[in-house]
């Protein structure tokens, strides 16, 4: 387990993110720094801080295929070109981890104001290829790359949820009720989470979430079912993971600014978060959802903190089961995750959905949470990653 520094004093300056909008959406044209970059600027100038003031910039990006995403919408934004920019790809942690990369940046005094976060086009994906061993050979087309160099622990990711789902006794019932609550939160709060929103062209709203009802739950399709021939087929449909059971692939970016508190000082801003803790973590590939787990376990553990404290609780939940699972192990309140939707509601823009829920807990808390009130991020990555950071209201 490896562990960001949290010995020195940084603090949150602003944040915020695009809408979150599924491929193929109003975000499908646009590249990843096409979509980062306003973001990044609408941030600045909402929070009043100039762009000079940056010395760094640091994106998560998954879908890109390597370059460097973050250099691009470093110089897309204006950015002075002496600025460094650091792509992170720790694929569904990568936005997240690039939050806590940037507290590490200015713990090692390696810069006093960072811009943080994630971004992903997956409309805009590259198509991947495997080259050729041999002439003549054609080139073999493939969507995910292997997580794991043992392919018997590296499962596909719908099957290690529905793997786990019948494991734990999370039934398809408990999965799409789950979705249908993460849907109607999200409608709800439409109007509450415009204000952390940079509207980019017609991309001003979070597009997927829509009021649901059972018979619309009973029509989805079974989108992965265990492989556990130990189990009769009957047991095993009922422990299936329906299509609304899973956060769609989505377009999406979100950012944070993150200083030391003397740069706070210099600029004449006052700080409105302070970073507590932000570890990451790496758990069995066989069950990659549960990483966020382990990973909440470690930074309440590093902050001497129990769940039951947070104020607020973000997981990106990209299954309906892996939510359940986390509330079950960590006993916590279903009311307390994810108040406002989480990715089943909204959708997952890989590299950034970390990012978002950071911003979706940022935004919460500032609206309603008290002085010295603690909060909570979490995602889990393919390949068995979890990172997870607690910041608190200044």
């Amino acid at each position: 387990m490896s562990t960001m520094n949290t010995m020195h004093d940084a603090v949150i300056l602003g944040w915020g993110r695009s809408a979150v909008s599924p491929v193929g959406g109003a975000l499908s044209s646009l590249q990843p720094h096409e979509i980062g970059a306003p973001v990044m600027l609408g941030i600045l100038q909402r929070f009043g801080i100039p762009l000079s003031a940056i010395d760094a910039v640091i994106a998560g990006n998954a879908m890109g295929a390597g370059g460097n995403p973050a250099r691009m919408l470093a110089l897309a934004a204006g950015c002075a070109d002496r600025l460094p920019a650091l792509s992170v790809d720790s694929q569904c942690c990568a936005g997240l981890d690039a939050v806590a990369l940037a507290n590490g940046m200015l713990a090692a005094g390696n810069a006093d104001v960072v811009i943080a976060g994630g971004v992903e086009a997956w409309s805009r994906a590259p198509i991947r290829q495997h080259r050729p061993r041999h002439p003549g050979e054609p080139a073999i087309e493939y969507g995910s790359p292997a997580f794991a160099p043992d392919p018997a622990r590296d499962p596909d990711m719908l099957l290690a949820a529905a793997r786990h789902a019948l494991a734990a006794g999370i039934t398809r019932g408990q999965q799409d009720d789950w979705a249908m609550q993460s849907h109607a939160r999200a409608v709800a709060a439409r109007l509450h989470v415009q204000d952390e929103i940079i509207a980019i062209g017609a991309a001003t709203c979070d597009s997927y979430p829509r009021a649901l009802d059972q018979r619309y739950l009973t029509r989805m399709p079974v989108a992965a079912i265990s492989d556990d021939e130990r189990v009769d087929a009957a047991t095993r449909q009922a422990h299936a993971i329906s299509r609304i059971a899973i956060s769609p692939s989505a377009d999406g970016a979100a950012f944070v600014i993150i200083a030391t508190r003397d740069a706070a000082r210099r600029l004449n801003l006052r700080p409105q978060f302070t970073w507590r803790a932000g570890v990451s973590v790496g758990a069995s590939p066989e069950t990659p959802m549960l990483a966020a787990i382990d990973a909440t376990q470690a930074v309440l553990a590093r902050t001497a903190n129990k769940i039951v404290a947070m104020w607020g609780v973000e997981l990106h939940d990209a299954f309906a089961a892996q939510a359940i699972a986390f509330c079950e192990t960590l006993h916590l309140s279903p009311a307390q995750l994810n108040r406002h939707g989480g990715g089943l509601g909204r959708g997952h823009p890989i590299g950034a959905s970390g990012a978002i829920s950071l911003v979706r807990l940022l935004a919460d808390m500032h609206h309603a949470a008290p002085d010295g009130a603690l909060g909570l991020a979490t995602i889990a990555a393919a390949g068995g990653l979890g990172t997870a950071a607690i910041i608190e209201r200044c």
